[in-house]
């Protein structure tokens, strides 16, 4: 059994779990126990229907109070040492950690609990999984710059953690996702991720499946791959085309910085890649990321947002097709793009930056 399939899986001190992967030819025990003494993990998240949108709300309280921008010395996503107070990575070091977030949106109910259902569809506990995925033991490392063998390790982790929260009954979608940089939002700089099972398919994805549907009942074919289609033909927006994956500037881009990658064949999530559209998958995600942080002459490291859709895990999933969103709020050096009156109250998008021109200047960031 290969690593991914197989993490170390260990509890932690409030009876949540951490799953480390290792390298290749890393395979370590991970004994350490967490010390910590930790109040119980709070389920009390709630959904509520806007029947304005027909969009879930999540409520979660208990987030405010979640750590917010700690110093170096303080980081919880560091490992524990003898000179700090443990974390929560209770090993002296790691390559790839995931564990249940501290603060979650979504959580598994506990078993000894009995939620009410509330008022009827519209009001419902929140449960489903947050995780945090922890790239590097290195406070200080970015992904763009982490050896070819660790991004391979982080695919693997993807894909097994995917692979697991899709079993769950009550899980509709798994997002995998990276916020970077403070003008994201991040609350802390230390190189991870996140996943997000949720028990509903979110509202960008409903907006997606509409339209392929609409276009499979025109045509008998998939909307995104017509997309990815066009583009490999076009190549006006086209950055990257390889044996197994693409990648392009939207002819609709939305942000100042934006690209998607899709593999070429028709596959619905990340545990559907075979073993060389991994391959290809961890060299070309470094690739772009490293272009987006050379885009802007004189910033070392651009804010971004990497987002992995993948398909619903059974609602309208045959309309689903894996894809990369990577973007950035970065308009440019010191100025960011607001979602301020237009994009905010009317979800109208005005964007500042020429698709063309930005698919231009990627290319030339060999």
């Amino acid at each position: 059994m290969t690593p991914e399939r197989n993490p170390h899986r260990r509890p932690l001190a409030d009876g949540r779990q951490i799953f480390y992967f290792d390298d290749a030819g890393r395979n370590r025990a991970h004994t350490a126990r967490d010390t910590r003494e930790l109040p119980t993990l709070d389920h009390s998240s709630r959904m509520r229907y806007d029947v304005l949108t027909g969009e879930w709300i999540t409520v979660a309280s208990h987030r405010m109070t979640r750590t917010h921008l700690p110093s170096t010395a303080e980081c919880p996503l560091c490992p524990t040492t003898e000179t700090r107070t443990p974390t929560e990575i209770p090993d002296t070091d790691y390559d790839v950690a995931v564990f249940e977030n501290r603060f979650p949106s979504f959580a598994s109910a506990p078993q000894d609990a009995a939620y009410s259902p509330g008022d009827g569809l519209g009001d419902r506990p929140a449960v489903g999984h947050c995780e945090v995925m922890c790239f590097s033991s290195d406070h200080t490392a970015s992904v763009a710059e982490l050896p070819l063998e660790r991004m391979r390790t982080i695919v693997g982790a993807w894909i097994s953690r995917t692979e697991e929260l899709s079993a769950d009954p009550v899980v509709e979608q798994v997002f995998c996702f990276e916020n970077r940089g403070e003008e994201i939002g991040v609350t802390l700089t230390h190189p991870h991720g996140q996943i997000y099972a949720y028990p509903y398919v979110t509202p960008r994805t409903r907006s997606m499946l509409t339209q392929a549907d609409k276009h499979f009942e025109r045509t008998g074919r998939s909307l995104l791959a017509d997309v990815l289609a066009f583009e490999r033909e076009d190549r006006t927006r086209l950055i990257y085309d390889g044996d197994h994956w693409s990648a392009y500037v939207p002819t609709a881009a939305r942000w100042p910085i934006e690209i998607h990658l899709a593999p070429h064949r028709d596959i619905p999530d990340l545990p559907s890649l075979n073993d060389e559209e991994r391959e290809e998958l961890a060299v070309v995600y470094q690739d772009l990321l490293r272009r987006v942080d050379r885009f802007y002459p004189g910033v070392d490291r651009v804010p971004y947002i990497a987002a992995w859709h993948q398909a619903p895990v059974r609602i309208d999933r045959p309309l689903g097709r894996l894809h990369l969103q990577l973007f950035s709020i970065l308009r440019a050096p010191g100025k960011l793009k607001y979602l301020a009156g237009s994009e905010s109250a009317m979800g109208a998008w005005v964007n500042d930056a020429i698709p063309e021109a930005v698919a231009a200047r990627l290319r030339e960031l060999k």
